[in-house]
């Protein structure tokens, strides 16, 4: 265990799925942990049941009495907070360790037999998918997940015997520049992040910066076609869904129900046939990573197949809400361009003929500018647009770049721009035959109302 000589981890933004893994993490050794967020929700709620104190107003007043011992008192916070936030300036002038949550996750990652999920798609599916597979072998892993294992009820698991530790490796901000893997995936290096990264070929350096610190005689395992620079010392492998060049592919795949049946052809093996349960060919092709990673691990094929016939997915990844004979719903973390397309393809996919409506809250200012075109595109994938304004999490607002801007670039006869007061009677008033949310705003609170009305029609 590290950090021996501390009793107490403070928060700022505890309520992050990212931040809230790693405060579980330090609750499972016996420290005591408290925190600030800005508002109360259910992530919060069950944190405060874990015997977390949690308040949620930036009064330097609020902290505990215990966690104001810098000595004894490690503060995380999440890069999204403004400079001027009050607990944060407090922590910092009292002479406090105050670190950025990348920091924390790498200094305990480091620790271990670190696997890093990296890519600007797939992060969280692909590591709940091997989080759910090796927790289910004699390996085990402790892993800290960026969404909630339908599987666990949580984005943390923990196996005090495992030397395995599983974490997303985040692009933004260069988080994942604080860890060194012993195996790493790159599921993605589609643009995003500009206002971070500005171009991107400065992102794809980025990346590889990130395979650079591959430990020594380490793996990387990458979707087929990528093609980073890879260093001397690492050991690829890539995978495909389509291409059976690919160290890793797919045979034999059939739509089943709204999930797929498929074969896994392995370097030197074919698994058991694979009866993923949650619907999307994304998911399939994560699945791939998480088997490849398994694999090289030498979890028995058997036992890998197995556990994915069991995986029920991630909440707000393709996220199944109602599936009846007049109504299906869907949600989904989509947020970007690439996403809403392969979101978009694989719902036509699985319900052809049928009109999809779509709910789609634009995150961030700066996305929505450097991206407003393929946005556009994405969604004129769908048949009607219910368009939210642009959710703006850490960033002031862009003059000029607006959900109305985006609406006007949209080209189809049924889109309308709507504030939240106005969603749920939208909604009701086009009675859609296949409704769809997405977005990593805060279009999660509207999931439950949504699904409650579907399923009383």
């Amino acid at each position: 265990m590290i950090w021996t000589n501390l009793d107490n981890v403070f928060f700022i933004g505890a309520g992050g799925i990212g931040m809230s893994a790693l405060a579980r993490y330090f609750v499972s050794q016996g420290k005591a942990v408290a925190g600030y967020d800005r508002v109360s929700t259910t992530l919060t709620d069950q944190l405060v049941r874990e015997g977390i104190d949690i308040h949620f107003e930036d009064r330097p007043q609020l902290i505990p009495m215990a966690f104001r011992n810098p000595e004894r008192t490690l503060v995380i916070y999440t890069p999204a907070l403004p400079e001027k936030h009050h607990q944060l300036n407090y922590f910092r002038k009292g002479g406090f360790r105050v670190i950025k949550r990348s920091v924390a996750l790498g200094e305990v990652f480091n620790t271990g037999r670190g696997i890093g999920v990296a890519g600007t798609h797939g992060k969280t599916s692909i590591s709940t998918m091997l989080a759910h597979i090796l927790h289910s072998s004699t390996l085990g892993c402790n892993a800290f997940l960026g969404g909630i294992s339908k599987n666990r009820s949580s984005n943390f698991y923990l196996d005090p015997g495992s030397q395995v530790i599983i974490a997303e490796a985040d692009e933004y901000d260069r988080s994942f520049l604080t860890l060194f893997p012993e195996i790493a995936v790159l599921s993605s290096m589609d643009a995003d992040h500009l206002d971070i990264y500005h171009s991107e070929e400065n992102l794809r350096r980025g990346f590889e910066s990130y395979i650079g610190q591959i430990r020594e005689e380490g793996l990387l395992i990458y979707k087929f076609g990528l093609s980073p620079a890879i260093p001397d010392h690492v050991t690829p492998y890539s995978y495909s869904v389509e291409q059976k060049e690919a160290d890793y592919h797919v045979e034999g795949l059939t739509l089943k129900g709204l999930g797929y049946s498929f074969t896994v052809v392995c370097p030197d093996s074919i698994l058991p046939v694979i009866k993923l349960q949650i619907p999307g060919m994304l998911n399939v092709e994560n699945s791939l990573a998480a088997v490849a990673v398994a694999h090289q691990l030498g979890v028995p094929s058997e036992n890998i197949a197995r556990a994915l016939s069991e995986y029920k997915g991630v909440e707000r990844r393709f996220d199944v809400q109602v599936h009846t004979k007049n109504r299906i719903y869907i949600d989904d973390y989509a947020h970007h361009p690439t996403e809403i397309s392969a979101f978009l393809s694989s719902v036509r996919a699985l319900f052809p003929g049928k009109k999809i409506t779509g709910i789609f809250q634009p995150h961030l200012f700066t996305r929505t500018r450097d991206f407003a075109d393929d946005f556009a595109r994405s969604l004129e994938m769908l048949d009607e647009l219910i368009l939210m304004e642009i959710y703006p999490a850490r960033e002031e607002p862009i003059s000029g770049v607006t959900a109305s801007m985006l609406l006007g670039k949209v080209n189809l006869n049924e889109k309308v721009l709507i504030n939240r007061k106005q969603l749920l009677r939208v909604v009701k008033e086009r009675n859609p035959e296949v409704l769809v949310t997405m977005g990593a705003g805060d279009i999660n609170q509207f999931v439950a109302p949504l699904k409650e009305w579907c399923k009383g029609l």
